[in-house]
């Protein structure tokens, strides 16, 4: 039988290491799908509940493999819901590329049942390299240039293959004019180094700076080792963009956490009181969590020059890859005999772990939230991934949750999109199925799509060698961020209408599956529920009834902030009594000195 489009884009996709595609299946894609049947499912055709659910999965894949995901979906309708998991890619830099079907050649143009115009569609999102192929000695190259523009650009990439196509004889480009052949697949991975003048620069700043502080972000990834050389010269904190949470483990002295709305105050402190900044591999966007404009002489590293120098007045800039950037700078770096700075830092750092541990032991009605991930904190493996999902708890995930050893950790970080924890945690086991992988998801992203994809966990469980995926939902019947946001922010009380969910047990609709479950209403069953799932020899949901009114405050609360919330009181939020009773106690954990 000869060899098909499709039979061929599978035998490529093979050819470059792909193992699994994220997939939900159409006819417009139809030759493809008999393309994985003649093909024995290799690569394997994983079948998500929604092929949106199939972007988010490929991005978890990409974000915690370092290879490229890729996921389809069919023509017209398919194609759409494919969207917001490639924006998410976009926004936070995944390489994914996107294989979409199309109808057949002979229809376009003629408003066809399932015709949408799919290059416009895709234009903005695959920005960097969205192609349409229109004959089968097109697809080579096309597919190849997919594949490394996505990995060299960290990027999006789109694949269009109308329907006729998928199923028409392959033929190979010719030695000819108009013929685009294609090379063995694999991608160079160049490593870049600023000039040295640039670079003694930069070490000129660092060198005059008293009180260092270093901005990691997911771009230092690689350079771990680098970054703690560097803050051990130069005696600076080491605060961690969300996406770079799981760059330095929290259990190094001078790693201040998290920084942003979602921060910790040592990382706040840090920005506030420094004179130099050393910014490596982030483009966090909040400036006003940086240092006041002038008061910090400050120098960023990152690969893509055309995201340098865009959130603070950098005086040096180091376009160059983080490990070997680093290391060129390392030799140039003088060590700071002063220690004050540092230890200032250290004790900041060690009193703020006391804090949380005290804010995560108050009462709640009826389970703190932060106590959630507190005790999680206390067992979870050193090797395992967490995905977390937008919503309050990404508060206490980004706060509470304490990395150490090889764990790794990862959310939609720049689009905050709801919804890709669960598929995230999906993505993250096709890519480690030897390690453990914990979901903090909220019940409102639950209720949006969390709960169907369970059922595609329940489906390829068997194909993990650590059965261990935890989803863990903070159960509050509240779209409980944008309540706060509407508290805080325009001192609105929460408008029931819009912010309640319904009820749904989550551990109910778990055990009908076949996953450990469990439901917690008592504060002081976490301990043992987190024992229990996480000795589990099967996926586990555990389904934690918290308290929407524990305030997510930020570590620097304006004023603004809290006369809005104020005002939210006064205009009748419900349970208004309670929730003011529980702000007061979780702040003045905070602000009351160490016991």
């Amino acid at each position: 039988m000869a060899e098909t489009v499709g039979d061929y884009l599978l035998r490529r996709l093979r050819e470059w290491g792909v193992e699994q595609v994220f997939a939900y299946p159409g006819d417009g894609i139809n030759g493809l799908v008999a393309a994985f049947g003649k093909a024995d499912n290799q690569p394997r055709f994983v079948q998500t509940r929604h092929e949106e659910m199939a972007a988010f999965a490929a991005v978890g894949y990409a974000k915690f493999s370092g290879q490229v995901g890729v996921c389809m979906a069919t023509s017209g309708p398919g194609a759409i819901h494919l969207l917001n998991g490639l924006y998410d890619a976009k926004l936070d830099h995944v390489p994914v590329v996107a294989i979409v079907g199309q109808t057949a050649r002979s229809a376009m143009g003629g408003s066809y049942q399932q015709e949408v115009d799919l290059q416009p569609l895709f234009k903005d999102v695959a920005s960097e390299y969205l192609v349409e192929v229109n004959v089968a000695e097109q697809l080579p190259n096309a597919l190849d240039r997919a594949i490394r523009t996505a990995l060299a650009r960290r990027a999006p990439t789109a694949l269009i293959v109308p329907s006729d196509l998928q199923e028409q004889e392959y033929q190979p480009p010719k030695h000819a004019f108009k013929q685009m052949p294609s090379s063995a697949p694999s991608w160079p991975h160049p490593v870049v180094v600023p000039p040295e003048d640039e670079l003694a620069h930069a070490a000129e700043v660092l060198n005059a700076g008293e009180k260092v502080a270093i901005l990691i972000g997911q771009g230092a990834r690689n350079a771990a080792d680098e970054v703690v050389r560097i803050a051990e010269l130069t005696g600076a904190g080491v605060a961690k963009a969300l996406l770079g949470k799981d760059v330095l483990p929290d259990d190094l002295p001078y790693v201040t956490g998290a920084i942003g709305l979602l921060g910790t105050r040592p990382s706040y402190e840090l920005m506030r009181d420094c004179d130099t900044l050393l910014i490596v591999g982030s483009n966090f966007p909040y400036s006003q969590f940086l240092p006041e404009f002038g008061k910090a002489r400050a120098v960023q590293i990152d690969i893509d020059g055309s995201m340098i120098g865009m959130r603070y007045p950098t005086e040096v800039n180091l376009v160059g890859e983080a490990k070997a950037t680093l290391r060129a700078l390392l030799p140039m770096v003088q060590r700071k005999e002063n220690r004050s700075w540092l230890e200032t830092i250290e004790k900041n750092v060690h009193d703020w772990w006391s804090t949380v541990a005290r804010q995560a032991m108050l009462d709640a009605k009826p389970v703190n939230p932060m106590r959630v991930v507190h005790e999680l904190s206390e067992r979870i493996p050193e090797d395992a991934v967490v995905t977390a999902d937008s919503g309050s708890s990404t508060n206490w995930y980004a706060r509470n949750l304490r990395f150490r050893g090889r764990m790794r950790g990862s959310l939609s970080g720049t689009l905050a999109t709801m919804g890709p924890g669960v598929p995230y945690a999906i993505g993250a086991k096709f890519a480690h199925p030897e390690r453990p992988v914990v979901a903090l998801v909220g019940d409102g992203a639950m209720q949006m799509n969390g709960l169907a994809e369970l059922i595609t966990i329940a489906r390829y469980r068997q194909l993990w060698t650590d059965p261990r995926l935890i989803v863990c939902v903070f159960h509050n019947n509240d779209l409980n961020q944008v309540t706060w946001e509407l508290r805080a922010m325009g001192g609105a009380p929460k408008f029931v209408e819009s912010q309640a969910i319904p009820e749904v047990s989550y551990a109910d609709f778990a055990r009908s599956l076949g996953f450990e479950a469990i439901a917690v209403d008592r504060p002081d069953e976490l301990g043992a529920a987190w024992d229990r799932v996480l000795a589990a020899d099967r996926p586990a949901v555990l389904d934690v009834r918290c308290d929407p009114e524990v305030p997510p405050i930020p570590p620097h609360a304006t004023f603004e902030q809290v006369k809005s919330a104020a005002e939210a009181l006064l205009k009748g939020d419900p349970d208004s009594w309670h929730m003011l009773t529980q702000g007061i106690r979780t702040k003045a954990e905070e602000l009351l000195p160490s016991r």
